[in-house]
């Protein structure tokens, strides 16, 4: 595991969470803390998803952390848009 500070995640998070939720449209209902949680949390799913196919997530650093978050705050958010539709 990377040795990110808790603080380390939170920007990352909220970061990845915020430039997801410009991408799926949903930033006007979103508001930073909502940002760090679909951030941290698609960080999760986004790791969990690439360790599935075989990636080397423990491996990365800052920017593929960085990325993987965006990419599970994606998903999570489609996911979040299926089901409310």
């Amino acid at each position: 595991m990377l040795g990110l500070s808790i603080l380390g995640w939170i920007i990352i998070g909220g970061l990845a969470g915020w430039i997801a939720s410009k991408i799926k449209g949903t930033d006007a209902q979103q508001g930073i803390g909502l940002n760090i949680v679909v951030g941290i949390v698609g960080g999760l799913l986004g790791g969990f998803l690439l360790s599935l196919i075989g990636v080397d997530v423990e491996g990365g650093g800052w920017i593929f952390s960085f990325f993987t978050c965006l990419l599970g705050a994606v998903i999570l958010l489609s996911i979040v848009r299926a089901v409310k539709k």
